[in-house]
């Protein structure tokens, strides 16, 4: 959501939205935003507190600092977020898209790059030294700033 102001009930009204359409329960979500001061706002952090939602800003050099109007956002943003949730692949999740991932096609993708890499090792097995190659494995989960509350109760269970 693309809007001229910020404001709690937008916030509010959008993060009750989105979390119906995915099926998303308190405490299921993490907000990634990129850049600017309204994510980072007391009002919508407070807002973001109250649903549960834990918050990352990402950079990309891309982004502009400032639109000339919403209409130049509301633009922007439909092609940036295609491309993150669609076609960018970050190595925090084996080189999968976020879509991949989200919809629950991870391990059909994995599975499919490994028996695509099988076939390069049996046509060509000098290519690898060490071992038949493996594509990367998803993990249970992954940080972009982990919170020290979590890092905290991870070194007092081991």
């Amino acid at each position: 959501m693309i809007a001229m102001r910020e404001a709690g009930a937008l916030a509010k009204r959008l993060s009750a939205s989105t979390c119906e359409k995915q099926g998303i329960e308190e405490g299921q979500l993490g907000l990634h935003a990129s850049r600017g001061p309204s994510p980072k706002s007391k009002p919508v952090e407070l807002l973001l507190v109250d649903l549960g939602v834990d918050r990352t800003l990402k950079y990309r050099p891309e982004f502009p600092e400032r639109f000339s109007c919403i209409q130049d956002a509301r633009s922007f943003c439909r092609g940036f977020f295609t491309w993150y949730n669609a076609l960018h692949r970050p190595s925090g999740i084996a080189y999968l898209t976020p879509e991949t991932v989200h919809y629950g096609h991870a391990a059909d993708v994995i599975a499919a790059r490994q028996v695509v890499l099988l076939e390069a090792y049996a046509s060509h097995p000098e290519r690898f030294v060490k071992a038949a190659p493996r594509p990367p494995e998803l993990g249970e989960a992954v940080w972009i700033n982990k919170p020290e509350r979590e890092a905290e109760s991870e070194v007092l269970l081991h």
